[in-house]
């Protein structure tokens, strides 16, 4: 990571916390028309995020499939990292699901009992999530259809000749979408302030607080539980030693953990996962970078976790079929995350802002997003060294594990 990148997240982090003490200030000593300010930015900030968060989703995934190299040799391999990807994905956000459910950390206020968030009976859902035309869900703010059809578009021009030549149109777009994303973070700080203001009333609330602190402690636990019992059952289960795995891995973890950035890990993580846990050179330089594009554990835990808890803090009641559909939708949209940053804090207001409901609770979980950034960065580095061994284990032309490893 270059010390400019390093320094202005510093600075990002050091202006939220202004915008937060600021906030706090303005509660005690209010501005004339503070208010009316904080609902300006904020509208603004949602109407910005609506604007660019479905193209954002739609090209990081189709160019996360197409930016896939050397297909037809590591077509085996390819398929097996696509399907470990989905599982620990889809276990992840299972679990935070699960934990949500159990922990319930927005109990729905009386009068919002019975609102739902889909409108119509199950057939009626499944015709309106499905898009008639390529066009229909980006005009409609259907994150759900983009998110299907850019997986779609992803898995058939794995398929097909040339598509690297897609990969070289599409990558200029989502780079130059990411400019107006870093326009977006520099705007933080404003949407934090605003965010305080129009929401300072539940920090007046006990409840509120119980909440935000037993949605963190979803979040948080959802990621420790990926960490040090879903991923080292999977290894298990597959004859690998898992805490052992992961003490001869600490290196690369410890540089995610306060690096808070997978791609700036990945050189030591492909370093240690050769000389530490022996796999050989040819998986690790073709797992590990593909992983740090479309394998995010954690980022799947926190966008569904931080999309359910908005929605029902807004009287959003959501049935079985619903809470299943947001696991799709957090396993696709964490594989759509690569390359944005705070992509996690960022998908999850733009799949709210889509839905229409209010980011004021987003203000609010912002402060406590640096700790959790750097514990799902973690869980991913992680995430990705498992499927390395495993895709290690399941290539009957790589040399097996060294005793060591071997549970």
């Amino acid at each position: 990571m270059c010390p400019e990148h390093k320094k202005s997240k510093v600075s990002l982090q050091l202006w939220v916390l202004i915008a937060l003490l600021a906030g706090i200030a303005c509660y005690f000593f209010p501005l004339p028309g503070q208010v009316a300010t904080a609902e300006i930015i904020m509208k603004g900030f949602t109407s910005i995020l609506k604007l660019i968060s479905l193209p954002i989703i739609f090209l990081a995934l189709v160019t996360s499939f197409t930016g896939i190299e050397k297909l037809d040799e590591f077509k085996k391999m390819s398929m097996q990292v696509i399907r470990w990807t989905l599982i620990t994905t889809i276990i992840a956000a299972s679990t935070a699901l699960l934990l949500f459910l159990i922990v319930s950390p927005a109990t729905i206020p009386p009068e919002f009992k019975g609102k739902t968030l889909l409108a119509g009976n199950f057939l009626d859902h499944i015709i309106k999530v499905i898009p008639s035309n390529p066009f229909q869900p980006f005009l409609e703010g259907n994150v759900i259809g983009v998110l299907l059809l850019a997986l779609g578009i992803g898995f058939g021009l794995l398929q097909v000749q040339g598509r690297e030549k897609v990969h070289e149109v599409l990558s200029p777009l989502l780079a130059a979408l990411m400019r107006l994303v870093k326009i977006v973070i520099s705007l933080i700080p404003l949407t934090v302030w605003a965010g305080i203001i129009l929401s300072f009333d539940h920090f007046q609330d006990v409840a509120m607080l119980k909440k935000l602190s037993l949605y963190l402690a979803v979040v948080i636990g959802a990621n420790l539980f990926q960490a040090f019992v879903s991923l080292p059952l999977i290894l298990k289960a597959h004859g690998i030693a898992p805490f052992r795995t992961m003490r001869l891995f600490m290196p690369a973890l410890t540089m995610a953990f306060f690096s808070k950035s997978s791609v700036a890990t990945l050189p030591l993580a492909m370093t240690t996962a050769e000389e530490n846990l022996k796999v050989p050179s040819k998986i690790a330089r073709f797992v590990l970078p593909v992983c740090t594009t479309i394998n995010m554990n954690g980022c799947a835990a926190f966008i569904l976790a931080t999309t359910l808890f908005v929605a029902t803090s807004h009287g959003i009641t959501f049935s079985p079929f619903e809470l299943g559909l947001f696991v799709v939708l957090a396993t696709v949209a964490a594989v759509g995350n690569a390359g944005i940053p705070m992509g996690c804090f960022f998908l999850s207001s733009a799949i709210l802002a889509a839905m229409n409901l209010p980011l004021d609770l987003m203000g609010l979980i912002l402060p406590f997003y640096a700790f959790i950034d750097m514990l799902e960065t973690a869980v991913n580095v992680w995430s990705d060294a498992s499927v390395a061994l495993i895709v290690t284990k399941s290539q009957s032309t790589a040399k097996p594990l060294e005793v060591p490893l071997a549970s």
